[in-house]
């Protein structure tokens, strides 16, 4: 009896340790361990990369042209340190200078080349290390690099006014009709718009990884995925938090929406218009950096392309609104949202490009629209219950294989 009175009484002193201790006590003996490896000069690991060559891994990642002279911007890729003993120029070795001897990991370098180049010619060049590695550059047709003043971004801001905010604003001039379709033509509208922003997905996608493909830094093509991945989450806590508030106070939940789940056709139009948004704000990022060097086919025909590939974003921003009556400022916001980013990409693209930023963008732009597609789905079904028939099915085809024809036509 006096063991079983006792066992309560040495529990109630018994000190339970912090639980924050108990989270931080793994760290420090991590911090221990790399302590006492490099107190000991760690035995039996260093030594083991002596008789290796080193690891050169250089991309090049912007070429910019002013008279006499070619400036390339690389960075070091590699683990081991690098340095440019030599630069070739069409077969021709040319004298430079350079912003660091010797590039570190993940570490730029500004090489600027004396070397009198011609409008329009093509030039190959090559970077020679001090280990004798190449690291090659292409020039299809040399152009001189814009001056970047007042007017250049001038032009830039009406570049992507042209691309985006003009083309998506005639997109929403779609509202009067869409009001006046039946059920069936908004769902086929719906379907159209879930191909579409599917289409934008993919588009974004394959672009991100193109920019990325051959430039390992900052991880890679990863930079893509993990900025969809980003963008998704982002977007699904807004929508939860959206949730979470209409369920806390009832009275701001519209009364014509039968599933308390659903988002609301405004959520809806406003998540599209920043999935395109974002969306845009890569394609500038692309557009700025491309004119920068000189490589963009500016002109009527790109102009063209874009109003009409672009045009139809508009439509998937005023079709869940069917059933509403928007106030023009509403729309003209959404219209901005939407098409006002692509200038500001071009700006960033001309000034301070940076492929795996860019990458990333294009990644967040993927991941928001991918989200929004997938939350327009349950609109799209019928009195059955079925989301996939014949009328939602050619619009979600007839959404991709409109995005691909139009998407033909902008030439950059």
């Amino acid at each position: 009896m006096t063991r079983l009175e006792t066992a309560p009484h040495k529990a109630e002193k018994t000190t339970k340790i912090p639980r924050w201790v108990l989270g931080l006590g793994p760290l420090v003996l991590i911090a221990a361990l790399i302590a006492l490896f490099s107190l000991l000069n760690a035995p039996g690991l260093t030594g083991l990369g002596d008789d290796r060559p080193p690891e050169e891994a250089v991309v090049v990642e912007s070429i910019e042209l002013t008279p006499g002279q070619i400036t390339l911007t690389v960075r070091n890729e590699g683990a081991d340190p690098v340095t440019i003993a030599q630069v070739v120029v069409s077969d021709y070795y040319a004298g430079f200078t350079q912003s660091e001897n010797q590039m570190a990991h993940l570490e730029s370098n500004t090489v600027t080349v004396s070397y009198p180049w011609v409008e329009g010619d093509p030039y190959d060049i090559s970077l020679i290390t001090s280990a004798g590695g190449r690291v090659d550059a292409t020039i299809d047709a040399a152009v001189l690099s814009p001056d970047k003043g007042a007017s250049f971004f001038g032009l830039m801001a009406l570049l992507g006014i042209y691309v985006g905010v003009i083309p998506i604003g005639l997109g929403l001039l779609w509202m009067p009709f869409v009001r006046r379709s039946s059920k069936a033509w908004i769902r086929a509208l719906l379907a159209f718009t879930v191909g579409l922003l599917a289409y934008l997905t993919i588009d974004a996608t394959l672009e991100g990884i193109e920019l990325v493909r051959d430039n390992a830094s900052y991880g890679g093509p990863l930079v893509v995925l993990l900025g969809a991945v980003t963008a998704y989450l982002v977007l699904e806590g807004i929508e939860g938090w959206a949730h979470q508030r209409t369920t806390t106070h009832p009275a701001t939940q519209p009364a014509n929406m039968a599933n308390p789940a659903q988002l609301s056709p405004q959520m809806l139009s406003l998540l599209i218009a920043v999935g395109i948004g974002l969306h845009n704000l890569g394609e500038g990022l692309a557009i700025g950096s491309a004119y920068a060097v000189g490589s963009l086919a500016l002109g009527a025909s790109l102009v063209i392309g874009f109003a009409i590939h672009n045009t139809t974003e508009g439509l998937a921003i005023v079709t869940p609104l069917a059933s509403q009556r928007p106030p023009l400022t509403r729309l003209a916001t959404l219209g901005l949202i939407a098409g006002a980013p692509a200038i500001l990409g071009a700006l960033i693209g001309a000034t301070v490009y940076q492929p795996t930023l860019a990458a990333f963008l294009l990644g967040i732009g993927a991941g928001a629209l991918g989200q929004v597609a997938i939350k327009l789905l349950p609109m799209l079904q019928d009195h059955t219950g079925r989301t996939l028939t014949a009328l939602t099915t050619g619009g979600i085809i007839t959404g991709l294989a409109f995005m691909f024809t139009t998407g033909l036509l902008v030439i950059t």
